[in-house]
């Protein structure tokens, strides 16, 4: 089993408690994203899941192991903090195996994962003269190289073009179906909702959702159906009758809160309504996130209003 487990998780910093009794899970099969303000622990916790810091108390493991235990840990997790690692007077090609031999993976690895990170034409060029998004392809050609059941990566697309950012969203799709464990920290909402099937979110060290994405949203925002018609009245009459609070806007349009086009479509036709548009408003990953933490955020800007998670 490849699942990351962490438990009780605590790690302190003189009086300041980073990671404050954290414990979730990282299960096989899925892309799970690892969401929180700047400040929220989840670097530390990555940090300490990968053997690079110490908790103060609690676990963090990997197949039930501690990265320390892990035998060949590149072969067993590839994973992605800082794409500026790399020594910059080497070849993109000479950093990979050096990799490769000191974790025993065969070196026709590197030229496969120079392939899948679009890197082969530049392999021989020295990582200095790389632009950040080269360099963010050659960290995640290095987290591949061991072909490993656990994948981690910190803000994968950073720097990337858009060909890059539609890769990388697709090469954790397919990792996912592949059966391995793929868990992504990232700041980009919009960027996240596009390729994680679960959420872990984290606010000041602590944890505030452990949950399906689609789960998240649905909490957190109502879904809303926008509507247009000739006849306001009948239909305001039918909605009202039904439990609804319809909104009218201008030119016909009306806006449902809380409601479902399978149910507004079907009362509508019933009740012989001509209906000229309808469409549904979904909840977004970005505002459900920001309704949830609102009042975790350590470092806000003054400028944004505290109305803005219902705006956006």
């Amino acid at each position: 089993m490849t699942r990351i487990k962490v438990q009780a998780l605590c790690k302190e910093y003189g009086t300041t408690r980073a990671v404050d009794r954290l414990t979730f899970a990282v299960e096989p099969g899925r892309v799970t994203g690892f969401l929180g303000p700047n400040g929220a622990g989840k670097s530390t916790t990555l940090r300490i899941l990968l053997g690079l810091d110490r908790p103060t108390s609690g676990t963090a493991t990997i197949g039930g192991r501690r990265y320390a235990e892990l035998t060949d840990p590149l072969r067993a997790v590839g994973a992605l903090l800082d794409a500026q690692a790399a020594h910059g007077s080497r070849t993109a090609r000479a950093h990979l195996l050096a990799l490769a031999v000191s974790n025993r993976i065969p070196a026709r690895r590197v030229e496969e994962v120079l392939a899948e990170a679009g890197l082969t034409e530049v392999a021989g060029r020295r990582v200095k003269t790389f632009s950040l998004g080269m360099r963010q392809r050659l960290g995640i050609a290095a987290a591949l190289l061991g072909d490993p059941a656990v994948v981690i990566l910190d803000e994968p697309s950073n720097g990337l073009d858009p060909e890059g950012i539609i890769w990388i969203r697709e090469l954790m799709r397919g990792l996912a179906r592949q059966g391995r464990t793929v868990l992504v920290s990232s700041h980009l909402m919009n960027e996240t909702a596009s390729f994680a099937d679960h959420l872990v979110v984290l606010g000041r060290g602590r944890l505030l959702a452990d949950t399906p994405m689609r789960d998240f949203i649905d909490s957190r925002i109502q879904p809303r159906v926008r509507l247009r018609t000739t006849e306001g009245r009948r239909l305001r009459e039918l909605l009202l009758g039904e439990g609804f609070e319809p909104v009218q806007r201008e030119g016909g349009l009306w806006t449902v809160e809380g409601a479902r086009l399978d149910t507004i479509g079907p009362l509508a036709a019933r009740a012989g309504i001509p209906i000229l548009e309808l469409a549904t408003e979904e909840g977004t990953l970005e505002q459900a996130y920001l309704d949830l933490t609102a009042g975790e955020t350590q470092y806000a800007s003054a400028s944004v209003p505290a109305s803005a998670t219902q705006e956006i």
